[in-house]
């Protein structure tokens, strides 16, 4: 991390505040899911559009065949997480829907241990499964095992699943790419695959009120283009692993947002389990921190 000016924590913090808007942002839209989905990596490609003509398209010389296919396979998990966990939130709340798709770690423990050979400490792995705990608690008092709410639960594990390997393969060609270039591929990649998806199932591209507008451009401007862009980002210098534990405030953010704008109500196991979910982040990315500083320290003293 020596390498960068900006400290990748605080963008990582500040990504996880912008993401917490989305839930809330699509709760309120009158759009069916692929749309939603659909607009907002539309407009957050047309806003980009003009920084990629001026100064990066020479960079795209310089993806390779792999690079493509990494690419291209994480713009997909990424249309597709984000068609999967919008119709959640249909089904359940804010609170468990953000809770269930945020739970990342269950997965990116599992797949950056099998395919990028990451080990972790016993003290990552209990501070993991504290914030996992936590995240549970949180949600305690809207999970409805039955119904259509135990379905938008289902959905919201299963956009978990994807928004993981969408973080796991865009690791690899992140550490190789700028990140204008990489975001614009992917975005551009996951736009085309939802304007299929939209096309397929006939869901209307028009007509919308303006509200609805004023959501698919906030969408592309705050939690995309600033917050997953900052996860982006933060992928050239910090683990899948720790991208997906810090996401774990989203739950809290997006608790707090729906308490104040939709009228959603915050329980007693919602503030514990907030309060654990803190505390459990807060151990696993100071020990990662840790045994980051270690590593550089040893690297420096073994190049001296």
């Amino acid at each position: 991390m020596s390498d960068t000016k900006i400290n990748p924590y605080v963008a990582l913090a500040i990504g996880v505040i912008s993401v917490s808007t989305s839930a809330i942002l699509v709760k309120v839209s009158s759009a069916p899911s692929g749309v939603i989905a659909f607009y907002r990596l539309f407009f957050s490609v047309l806003f980009m559009l003009p920084v990629f003509l001026i100064k990066y398209v020479p960079e795209l010389r310089l993806i390779t065949r792999r690079d493509w296919i990494y690419s291209i396979a994480a713009g997909v998990f990424l249309a597709f997480h984000f068609i999967i966990w919008f119709e959640s939130l249909n089904y359940t709340s804010v609170a468990s829907s953000t809770v269930l798709v945020t739970l990342q770690p269950l997965f990116a423990f599992a797949g950056t241990y099998f395919f990028f050979k990451e080990k972790f400490t016993w003290k990552a792995i209990l501070s993991g499964l504290l914030a996992i705990g936590g995240s549970v608690i949180i949600s305690w008092g809207d999970f409805k095992i039955s119904g259509s709410a135990l379905f938008g639960d289902i959905l919201a594990l299963i956009a978990c699943a994807l928004v993981t390997a969408y973080l796991m393969f865009g690791q690899t060609v992140r550490k190789r790419l700028s990140l204008i270039t990489y975001t614009f591929v992917v975005y551009s990649i996951s736009t085309v695959t939802l304007l299929l998806y939209v096309l397929i199932v006939q869901e209307p591209l028009l007509p919308y009120g303006t509200s609805d507008w004023v959501y698919f451009i906030l969408l592309a401007l705050i939690p995309t283009l600033l917050g997953h862009t900052l996860f982006n980002w933060s992928l050239k210098w910090l683990s899948t692993s720790t991208i997906s534990m810090a996401i774990l405030f989203e739950p809290v953010g997006a608790a707090v947002l729906a308490y104040y704008l939709l009228q959603e109500s915050v329980v007693w196991t919602q503030v514990l389990g907030g309060a654990i979910v803190i505390g459990g982040i807060s151990l696993f990315l100071l020990d990662e921190r840790r045994l980051r500083m270690k590593e550089l320290k040893n690297k420096t003293t073994i190049s001296g």
